[in-house]
């Protein structure tokens, strides 16, 4: 069972995600403390290769509330953890073009680790961003008149 910690609802609206990775990440002991908090944002952030790492970046993870010097810049880049196959995979795919790492979601997995949910993301242009609105729109038209339909009866 997952805990959400943050969700990145805009990655959605942004991109058209085609894969999603579970990859750990490195965190300080306040960090963690933090995230129990639920203090931390995705917006803005992504995920990035240098030197055959993968670092996240743009995560804000506030300063743990209880915390004394050993609090760290909470807009700091985080290194990711994955399979080195699968970083191999990654470094591939984004150096084709218009490829990119977007964190989804954190969570706590079931042995309270924390987790980052990436997706391998293409960006939307806004001709596709209306057709996804409306196809949304669509979908709860359709699921109103169904309610309303059952409740009729």
């Amino acid at each position: 069972m997952q805990t959400l910690i943050s969700n990145n609802k805009k990655a959605y609206h942004d991109y058209f995600v085609d894969e999603t990775f579970e990859a750990g990440i490195e965190l300080t002991g306040t960090e963690v403390k933090s995230l129990r908090e639920n203090k931390a944002s995705l917006r803005e952030s992504f995920a990035s290769v240098r030197r055959g790492e993968l670092w996240l970046h743009n995560v804000h993870i506030s300063a743990y509330s209880h915390g004394n010097r050993a609090n760290v810049d909470p807009d700091r880049p985080r290194r990711l953890l994955l399979h080195k196959k699968e970083i191999r995979y990654l470094i591939g795919k984004t150096k084709e073009r218009g490829y990119t790492l977007v964190p989804l979601k954190m969570y706590f997995n079931e042995r309270n680790l924390v987790k980052v949910e990436l997706g391998l993301a293409r960006g939307k242009k806004m001709h596709d961003k209306r057709a996804s609105i409306a196809e949304r729109d669509h979908a709860r038209d359709v699921q109103r008149a169904l309610k309303d339909r059952i409740r009729g009866e």
